[in-house]
C-alpha cells in the first residue's frame, strides 16, 4: 500500500445535502459533528512514515485513522467497520466520500494497524486528537487529573501447565507442518503425533487421574524436547529454529521442564520442574499464542493478560472562573468535559506503583502534567511523593500506608509519633525525655533507612516499657526513612485523618466512571489483538473514541456528570464525615 500525503476533499454537495436531510431526524450523528466541529482531525502526512510512496494506491491512512477510532466508539468489528463505510451516511460524511463510493475491504483495516505498531505509532491518533484539543484550549497542563488502572483479558484460552506444555508442542507442529512437511516426515513418527497432537488441547477432556496426567505431562516434555533437538540436528535446515513457533516451544520447555543425565543412564530423563523452580511470573509464558500476556492479581482476582492505565483530567472549573479561550470550539459553553490524556498499557505483572513515573513521563512527553494527580494508594510512596515533586513538579493526591508498628496497630503506647527526632544532631527523644545512643544508616528490604537504637540500661528501668517496646530484654529501636522521605510520610499520614483532605480526595472516584464507560463502549477489558504492542494500539484507539463521545456531549450541550463516585466511595465519605 502507498500513500501520497494529500489534504482530504471538502465533502462532496451530494453526500452533505443528503447526510445532513437524513440526520434532521434525530440526534446529530458523532462522526458528522466531528467532522463540523474538528475538520481534517487526522492528516495523511502524519502516517508518511508507516506508508511508502511507491506501488498501487491504496486508502488514505488519516481516514482510516477515523475509520478505525469510530469503529471502537460503536464497538464494532473490522466487518462492521467496513460495513458502516460503504452505508452509512454519516461516515461518508464524516470521510468526504461520494454516495456511491464502495468503501474498502475489512483486511485494509487490520494492515492499517500492523503498519502502525511496526513503526511504533501505537499512540499517534490519541497525540493528534489531544494535539487538537490543546490548541482548542480543552485540555492543558498544571490542572488536576486522576489517574487509575484495570485488567485486560487476554485474546487467549486460560491454560494450566499440562494444556500448555501440550498446546505449545502442537502448535510448533502445526508450524512446522505448514513451513517444511518433507522434513517433518522424516524427523517425527508423523502418524503417532497425529493422533495425540492433531486435535486442539481444549477440545477434549484430559484424564482425571494425578497419575495419568503426571504421565501425559512428561510425554508432551519428552516430545518436546525430542522435536527440539531434530530441529537442531546438524543435518535440519537452519531457518526452521528461526520459527516464531519453534522459539516459543524451546523457552516452554526450558520453564517447565529440565533434564538430568545419570551415570546407569544413556540418555536425559525428562522431568517436571516443581512450583518452587518455575520461572518468576513476569518471565513465565501462559499461551504460545500470545508471548506478551502474563498472569496478574489485583483485588483477590486472577487473570490472564495485560492492565491498562488510564489517566484524564477533572478540574472543576465554574463558568465565572473559566480563562478567556478556554471554549474556543463553537457551540460549547460551561467548564471542558472530562478528556483522556494518557493511555499506558502493561503486562498483568507489573505493579500500579511500577508505572507512577512513566505515567507521568508520558503526561510531559504531552506537554500535559498536572499539578495535582489523584491516584489510589497502589501507586504511592513516600519515595515516589518526593520523587514526583522533584522531577516533574506535580502534588501526588494519594493515600499512604499507615504506620504498621504494633502500637500504632494496637492504638496505644508509644508509637514513631511520639518520638522527637533532630535530625541535625541525629538523636532521638523519647516521651519521658530520654535520648538515643546509637544512629546507623541502613537497608531494609532493598530500600534506604535508619535505625535509631535507645540504651537497654536506659529503657529496662522505664515505668512505662510495656507502652513503648515488647522486647525483654532490649531498648527501644526505631526505623526511618531518610528525612525528606519521613517528612513527607508523616505530612501524609496526618493529613489523610482530616475530613477536608477525605473529601477533596473523593475526586479520585470519578475514574472508576470513565474505566466502567471504557469497558461497556469500547470492551476494553478483553484484548481483541494478540501481544502488548497491538493491545495497546487498542487502547489508544479507545481512548480517542471515549473522548470523541465526550466531546460529542458537551457540544450538544449534555456533559457527563464532572465526578461519577461510586455508592461505596459515597457511603465511605459519609462515614468518614
Amino acid at each position: 500500500m502507498s500513500m501520497q500525503p494529500r489534504p482530504w476533499p471538502k465533502v462532496p454537495e451530494l453526500t452533505a445535502q443528503v447526510a445532513r436531510a437524513v440526520a434532521a431526524r434525530g440526534p446529530y450523528p458523532l462522526a458528522m459533528r466531528v467532522r463540523d466541529e474538528l475538520g481534517e482531525l487526522f492528516a495523511d502526512a502524519e502516517f508518511a512514515e508507516a506508508f511508502g510512496a511507491r506501488g498501487l494506491p491504496g486508502w488514505s491512512p488519516g481516514r482510516l485513522a477515523l475509520v478505525t477510532v469510530l469503529q471502537f466508539a460503536e464497538n464494532l468489528t473490522d466487518r462492521g467497520a467496513v460495513h458502516r463505510v460503504r452505508y452509512g451516511m454519516d461516515l461518508k460524511y464524516a470521510l468526504s466520500l461520494e454516495l456511491d463510493d464502495p468503501g474498502f475491504d475489512a483486511s485494509v483495516l487490520s494492515e492499517f494497524r500492523t503498519r502502525l505498531v511496526e513503526h511504533g505509532m501505537e499512540e499517534k491518533v490519541l497525540d493528534l486528537l489531544l494535539t487538537a484539543l490543546k490548541d482548542g484550549g480543552l485540555v492543558k497542563a498544571g490542572g488536576k487529573q486522576r489517574t487509575d488502572s484495570t485488567r485486560v483479558l487476554a485474546a487467549v484460552r486460560d491454560l494450566n501447565r499440562l494444556e500448555l506444555a501440550g498446546e505449545t508442542l502442537r502448535a510448533a507442529l502445526e508450524a512446522l507442518a505448514c513451513a517444511a512437511p518433507d522434513w517433518l516426515i522424516q524427523a517425527v513418527p508423523v502418524r503417532e503425533w497425529a493422533e495425540r497432537y492433531g486435535p486442539r488441547i481444549h477440545s477434549w477432556h484430559p484424564p482425571a487421574s494425578t497419575s495419568r496426567r503426571e504421565e501425559m505431562a512428561l510425554a508432551y516434555g519428552r516430545d518436546g524436547f525430542a522435536l527440539l533437538e531434530a530441529v537442531h540436528a546438524p543435518d535440519a535446515p537452519a531457518w526452521l529454529r528461526e520459527l516464531p513457533a519453534v522459539q516459543v516451544l524451546r523457552t516452554m520447555c526450558v520453564q517447565n521442564y529440565h533434564r538430568a543425565v545419570t551415570e546407569a543412564e544413556a540418555e536425559a530423563e525428562v522431568k517436571r520442574r516443581e512450583s518452587k523452580d518455575l520461572p518468576p511470573g513476569r518471565l513465565r509464558l501462559v499461551s504460545p499464542y500470545d508471548t506478551d500476556a502474563r498472569y496478574g492479581l489485583k483485588q483477590g482476582s486472577w487473570w490472564t493478560g495485560y492492565k491498562v492505565h488510564i489517566s484524564e483530567s477533572c478540574d472543576e472549573i465554574d463558568d465565572h472562573d473559566a480563562p478567556a479561550g478556554q471554549a474556543t470550539i463553537p457551540g460549547a459553553d460551561g467548564p471542558p468535559p472530562r478528556l483522556i490524556t494518557s493511555i499506558a498499557t502493561t503486562d498483568a505483572t507489573v505493579t500500579d506503583a511500577e508505572m507512577t513515573e512513566p505515567v507521568h513521563h508520558m503526561l510531559a512527553g504531552g506537554g500535559l502534567l498536572p499539578a495535582e494527580h489523584f491516584l489510589d494508594s497502589g501507586y504511592a510512596s513516600a519515595e515516589l511523593i518526593v520523587g514526583m515533586k522533584k522531577s516533574f513538579g506535580v502534588t501526588m493526591v494519594t493515600p499512604v500506608l499507615m504506620n504498621s508498628s504494633p502500637q500504632a496497630r494496637a492504638g496505644a503506647g508509644f508509637d514513631r509519633t511520639a518520638f522527637t527526632i533532630d535530625w541535625e544532631n541525629r538523636q532521638a527523644t523519647c516521651p519521658r525525655g530520654d535520648t538515643s545512643t546509637w544512629w546507623s544508616p541502613a537497608t531494609q528490604r532493598g530500600t534506604t533507612a535508619i535505625v535509631i537504637k535507645f540504651d537497654k540500661e536506659t529503657c529496662r528501668p522505664c515505668p512505662v516499657r510495656g507502652q513503648c517496646t515488647r522486647s525483654k530484654t532490649g531498648g527501644r529501636t526505631l526505623s526511618l526513612q531518610p528525612r525528606e522521605v519521613q517528612e513527607v510520610l508523616d505530612h501524609a499520614r496526618l493529613q489523610q485523618g482530616d475530613d477536608e483532605w477525605r473529601a477533596k480526595y473523593g475526586t479520585r472516584a470519578g475514574i472508576e466512571g470513565t474505566i466502567h464507560q471504557a469497558v461497556a463502549v469500547t470492551g476494553m477489558r478483553r484484548a481483541r489483538y494478540l501481544g502488548l504492542q497491538k493491545t495497546h494500539l487498542e487502547h489508544s484507539f479507545s481512548a480517542a473514541a471515549l473522548n470523541l463521545i465526550r466531546l460529542d456531549a458537551w457540544w450538544n450541550g449534555h456533559p457527563l456528570d464532572h465526578t461519577r463516585i461510586s455508592h461505596l466511595a459515597r457511603l465511605s465519605l459519609s462515614l468518614a464525615a
